[in-house]
């Protein structure tokens, strides 16, 4: 288990945690959970505690919204066609479901489209704007890309095709030349909030267009509305409502900031999510098998999924549409068509549904076969290679490797290794393509910045990114890589870090405390699930080995009157012999309810062990 760094968080002022706890109501822990995340008055709190659709900016703050929106009524009126374009992730396919499935209620005259990773890489492809043109396409809305794609659009408009182009990612200093270009990235877009995803942004799109139609907004205070605007105003929200759930699970899928408006889009994103998630999501979640009958150990017979309506009893969380959900959509297109995505999301048929989710289960089996044996690859190439010895970055080339599943074998890389790493494959006409994955202190997207005379194209964020460049190259890339790595970073950012939230003493973990605790969520970046700290605690004695090395234990304080809680460490059983010894130990955690056979307790997830000696 390689060491790493405890970091505890002291980037609040405690003048502003106990001011906020007298006003609230709360302890200092919560308090200071809160300050952390932003949270510093009563009116914040009570926002964060309580989201409302009315927390969500107005559109047409974003810079290119109003053009947009006008050339979406122009090509109605003349009932021009029109093609939504995304990429081939979830993000993007989500992306593509949302705005299409909206756009499909107001016209007929609509198409689809999504490249093909393969045969057209990343972003807009000539081949996807020879297929609008020869369908009559006049309008294309390109979502989750584009932003970059200076040639394609004025490729495009040589062939009578107009772009709005809907993006999140790191613009140029130069945009493209379409009609209207939404990214809230740009320096000088007003838009308040910059970490929409690519559905985010198409959601703001349907979200503009629906406010211009019914005449009011979403973000309009309701007590300074009539009667008949509060009226509209209610069903806008029940119309937009419906497209959340898709906005959540892009929300979770590309790793985005969950605080702000992301935070308000996942919230009711998620409660669609547990009411009456569409057809293609629910048949999806049947393969995550997600019942709260499975987490408490019994196996459902086929008459109580009848009787029960499925496999939908657990309160579906973001980490669930990480792990179960988003993986399984991005599937389709790493291994087969990303077409299979979009319908699955866009059908209102179960049974159209159910054969799209079973087709994507297999090739999600397929992937997985696919990235660990990449990945087991991967390793040995780093293990037994001495070109990789003392290395700051890892960067690895297999033309064998499936090009749909090099992200994955960089992140699994990152995970083993924490080094910055780009995991190459064999592309088309002599270009070598890959993903790039990076850890916290470095910024990968600035380095590839300074790679540009070497590549062919990159794009993407700090931690994860897309790349491509020629193979003679690659040498000379390489090098110049590692040396922004070494630059970049010191012997202590090389190390993994656990970054601390607060010191919580057992005494102090109650039902009323995780209570408090779960009104956080949604989790995810920015508001991470708090980790706690406690100090000089001991195993009761029945610590063990439980699967695959995981270590099962009940910690208990040696210095204050609590009772034991059970804790579960993944990949740490080389500490069980120190705690049978009865070595003193402090403990990095996170709160977790645990069911087991119908019962609920609180459970420590341990994210690191630290031995007094």
């Amino acid at each position: 288990m390689k060491e790493k760094r405890w970091i505890l968080r002291e980037d609040y002022d405690l003048e502003t945690v106990e001011k906020l706890a007298a006003s609230l109501g709360v302890d200092k822990i919560i308090a200071t959970l809160l300050v952390e995340r932003g949270v510093t008055t009563f009116e914040e709190a009570r926002r964060f505690f309580r989201p409302g659709l009315d927390q969500v900016h107005d559109p047409f703050l974003m810079k290119g919204m109003k053009e947009a929106v006008e050339r979406i009524n122009t090509a109605i009126a003349r009932q021009e066609r029109i093609m939504v374009y995304g990429d081939y992730d979830v993000d993007g396919t989500s992306a593509v479901a949302l705005v299409y499935s909206y756009l499909k209620e107001l016209d007929r005259n609509i198409d689809f489209y999504v490249p093909d990773r393969e045969k057209e890489g990343y972003g807009i492809s000539t081949q996807g704007i020879d297929y609008a043109a020869e369908t009559g396409v006049k309008l294309v809305i390109a979502l989750d890309c584009g932003i970059k794609a200076m040639e394609q659009v004025a490729y495009a408009k040589g062939r009578g095709i107009d772009f709005i182009i809907g993006d999140h990612h790191l613009p140029d200093e130069v945009v493209p030349a379409a009609v209207a270009v939404l990214d809230p990235k740009q320096v000088d877009c007003p838009y308040p909030y910059k970490e929409l995803s690519g559905c985010g942004i198409g959601f703001k799109i349907v979200e503009a267009h629906l406010e211009q139609k019914m005449g009011v907004r979403l973000c309009d205070m309701p007590e300074q509305l009539d009667d008949v605007r509060r009226h509209r105003q209610e069903e806008l929200k029940l119309h937009l409502l419906k497209y959340l759930d898709l906005v959540a699970v892009s929300i979770a899928s590309d790793i985005v900031p969950i605080m702000g408006e992301n935070r308000v889009l996942a919230y009711f994103g998620l409660r669609v999510l547990n009411t009456k998630p569409r057809p293609g999501i629910e048949a999806i979640l049947h393969y995550g098998r997600v019942d709260r009958r499975k987490a408490e150990g019994t196996e459902p017979s086929e008459q109580q999924d009848q009787a029960k309506g499925g496999y939908f009893e657990k309160e579906l969380t973001i980490s669930d549409l990480v792990f179960l959900v988003g993986p399984r959509i991005n599937a389709a297109g790493r291994i087969r068509s990303a077409f299979d995505s979009v319908r699955l999301m866009i059908t209102e048929d179960a049974n159209i549904a159910r054969r799209l989710a079973e087709d994507i289960n297999n090739y999600n089996l397929e992937r997985k076969d696919l990235d660990t044996a990449a990945t087991e690859r991967a390793k040995l190439l780093i293990d037994q290679h001495p070109f990789y010895k003392g290395r700051h970055s890892l960067v690895l080339y297999d033309p064998q490797w499936h090009r749909g599943v090099v992200g994955i074998v960089a992140s699994r890389i990152v995970e083993a290794y924490y080094k910055p790493t780009i995991v190459f494959t064999e592309g088309a006409d002599g270009i070598i393509t890959g993903s790039a994955r990076s850890i916290k202190e470095f910024d990968v997207h600035e380095a590839l910045e300074k790679c540009a005379d070497l590549l062919e194209h990159f794009g993407g964020h700090k931690c994860a990114a897309g790349v491509s460049l020629r193979k003679e190259n690659m040498k000379a890339f390489v090098d110049r890589f590692e040396q922004l790595v070494r630059d970049g970073m010191g012997p202590e950012e090389q190390q993994p870090e656990v970054e601390i939230d607060c010191e919580l003493p057992l005494g102090a973990v109650t039902p009323k405390f995780l209570r408090i605790l779960k009104q956080f969520a949604p989790f995810g970046p920015d508001n991470n699930v708090p980790v706690f700290v406690s100090h000089e605690l001991v195993d009761t004695g029945g610590a063990r080995i439980v699967g695959t090395n995981h270590l099962k234990f009940n910690a208990i304080s040696t210095t204050e009157r609590s009772a034991p809680f059970p804790a579960i460490a993944f990949q740490m059983g080389e500490c069980l012999t120190r705690m049978k010894r009865g070595e003193r130990f402090d403990l990095c955690y996170q709160l977790e309810e645990n069911y087991w056979r119908g019962k609920t307790e609180i459970q420590l997830g341990v994210k690191d062990i630290r031995f007094e000696n």
